[in-house]
């Protein structure tokens, strides 16, 4: 992003320039699946591909916000009655977070907005928290607010729950506020507690977006949310990351079949994100991809969220990394994206092979992105 290049633009549709310019990046997960709304283990890491907000104070109670994305679309509304938009559904990312700011900050004043972003929309990158996170972080700053990354993460996720009405888990928003450069954050669902982990220096960080659109997320989502919370209630813990394998088999002929599998996704997920994590810092890249291996195995059987496009690109990138690497797909489900921890000298033969068969098995072509893992949110 050229920041003079965005500020002239702020100077052209608000005829002044923006006191700040913030930023959040996307991210993606490298293990740790539908994890997080269970109170589990997550691994994710900020990358290089986010969102930008120029903004400035003004002298009413109003915010008006313009989205270059979208034909420079432009939306305006109170701080005294914030409304859920039907027309324009990507302002109530912003007006949900503005909501839940000035609930526990009422000093929030108005502002002018310009929002951009280059995170893939649709792909399970997670454009939304890193457009949430970037208001979040514009307007912190504007009004000089003692918003800390956490408090952040909390209320965006709050805002996309209750506002926006996706009843999302924690990780998206905290990792886009609190990511560390050249680090994946194993981060603690139920206690929030995290740790910054060095990715491996010979590996990079490949994503592969398959173009399936994923128009199931939503209603799937939810669905899987109750079934992960009928296992637990079954199980008698609050939560299935209070569950252990030996508890779900003992359990097995008393529940549902596919809640017995959606909770056997969940329980096995956890250990294989614990277990990726450190064998990252040992630098047992063998062990990451059996756990990556594992965790697709899982998604696409107990879990049943892949589709035979995404399977398919994780079985051409697997067949030729081998154990060198890891593979699976990442995100929601229903399409999306694959992410790989591929070794730098076999970036080019990832390319090549996702190139050479993937249009032709399945009629989709595929956008790839070699990333780096990125900091976190900052104005």
């Amino acid at each position: 992003m050229d920041n003079q290049i965005f500020s002239s633009s702020f100077e052209h549709h608000y005829g002044e320039v923006p006191a700040l310019i913030a930023h959040a990046p996307g991210r993606v997960n490298i293990i740790g699946e539908h994890t997080d709304y269970n109170g589990g283990f997550v691994f994710p890491a900020a990358i290089n591909f986010g969102t930008w907000v120029a903004a400035s104070k003004r002298r009413d109670n109003t915010i008006v916000v313009t989205a270059t994305d979208y034909e420079d679309q432009r939306n305006q509304f109170s701080l005294n009655d914030i409304q859920y938009d039907k027309e324009q559904g990507w302002a109530n990312y912003v007006r949900g977070v503005v909501k839940v700011l000035k609930e526990d900050f009422p000093t929030v004043g108005g502002a002018n907005l310009l929002v951009t972003g280059n995170v893939p929309q649709g792909a399970g990158l997670s454009s939304s928290a890193s457009f949430e996170v970037a208001i979040l972080k514009a307007i912190s700053s504007l009004y000089k607010l003692p918003l800390d990354g956490v408090k952040a993460a909390l209320l965006g996720q709050k805002a996309e729950n209750t506002f926006v009405g996706c009843s999302c888990g924690i990780m998206d928003q905290l990792i886009s506020a609190m990511g560390n450069e050249g680090k994946a954050m194993l981060l603690d669902c139920q206690s929030l507690s995290i740790e910054h982990s060095p990715l491996p220096s010979t590996h990079q960080i490949v994503i592969i977006n398959s173009n399936v659109k994923r128009g199931l997320v939503d209603s799937e989502y939810n669905l899987r949310r109750e079934q992960c919370e009928s296992g637990a209630s079954l199980l008698g813990v609050s939560s299935l990351r209070e569950a252990t394998i030996e508890m779900l088999e003992a359990a097995k002929s008393d529940m549902p079949e596919v809640v017995y599998r959606r909770a056997k996704h969940i329980i096995t997920e956890n250990v294989r994100t614990l277990a990726a994590s450190d064998a990252l810092k040992a630098g047992d890249i063998a062990t990451v991809s059996k756990a990556m291996a594992q965790s697709h195995a899982s998604m696409r059987d107990d879990f049943e969220i892949t589709v035979p496009p995404i399977d398919y690109l994780v079985s051409i990138i697997d067949e030729l990394l081998g154990s060198s690497g890891g593979v699976r797909m990442t995100g929601g489900g229903f399409g999306g994206c694959v992410v790989a921890l591929v070794p730098t000298d076999s970036v080019d033969a990832v390319k090549e092979v996702v190139d050479k068969s993937y249009f032709d098995k399945t009629g989709y072509h595929a956008d790839i992105y070699v990333c780096t893992a990125t900091q976190g949110a900052f104005a």
